[in-house]
């Protein structure tokens, strides 16, 4: 039965401390790789396990651009051989591509197995002090202004309604107009939860009530972060 390994990535570019050295050892076998993009995942593969002949490997891209026919062509030139699929940041399928794959390799008899590495979202959980018992990531909130507060507004709601902590994420260019909104569509005593650059050299991860923030005058402008909020909880 051929293999189908979730190989994470780092979230930030300094350093290859949080991916388990047994994934190297995995990694060191493969020779099929399914990416994001190929430049950025032989960057990785080359610091991550210097010795892999990357001349010996084969690269096939799964994006956003992909369409569903592309996974099986991808499982059709894989052949036998057992698969990587590696992350551009994180872990693979978790607001990242591949899930279409592992679903189809699940219906092939592949057999499917993810790898331990550095997650944002459930890292940004851990450090936010809010329920980690019931909680929701939402992905990435719509780009126009009111679109994003009606559904900032909503998550709020459904927070307060079921105890959730509701977890969410923009681009680094709009994370300011991201938290601008928050502060101005939301409760003052919604707890809100900043995560910016995790594992990185400018980690930051800060919860405060609304109106606490609103005292702050913080900037996270043009940083990577993740948003995490509680309604009602003081």
């Amino acid at each position: 039965m051929a293999k189908l390994y979730l190989i994470p990535n780092e979230i930030s570019e300094e350093g290859l401390t949080t991916v388990p050295s047994y994934v190297k050892d995995i990694v060191r076998e493969l020779r099929f790789f399914v990416v994001e993009e190929e430049r950025g995942a032989r960057r990785f593969l080359k610091k991550f396990v210097p010795e892999l002949p990357l001349a010996e490997c084969t690269f096939q891209a799964l994006n956003e651009h992909s369409l569903p026919k592309d996974c099986q062509e991808i499982l059709n030139k894989a052949g036998s051989k057992d698969i990587g699929i590696v992350s551009e940041s994180g872990c693979p399928c978790v607001a990242d591509p591949g899930r279409d794959l592992v679903a189809l390799g699940h219906a092939q008899g592949f057999e499917i197995l993810p790898l331990v590495g550095p997650s944002s979202i459930l890292l940004a959980l851990m450090a936010s002090g809010l329920n980690g018992q019931n909680f929701a990531f939402n992905g990435y909130l719509p780009k126009e202004k009111d679109e994003r507060v009606k559904r900032i507004k909503f998550l709020e709601k459904r927070s307060l309604a079921e105890g959730q902590t509701q977890i969410f994420m923009d681009t680094p260019y709009r994370n300011s107009h991201v938290f601008e909104d928050i502060l101005s569509c939301c409760e003052p005593r919604t707890l809100l939860c900043l995560a910016i650059d995790l594992n990185g050299k400018e980690q930051f991860v800060k919860t405060l009530t609304v109106s606490e923030w609103k005292k702050q005058n913080f900037s996270i402008y043009k940083k990577p972060a993740l948003f995490l909020i509680q309604a009602g909880s003081k």
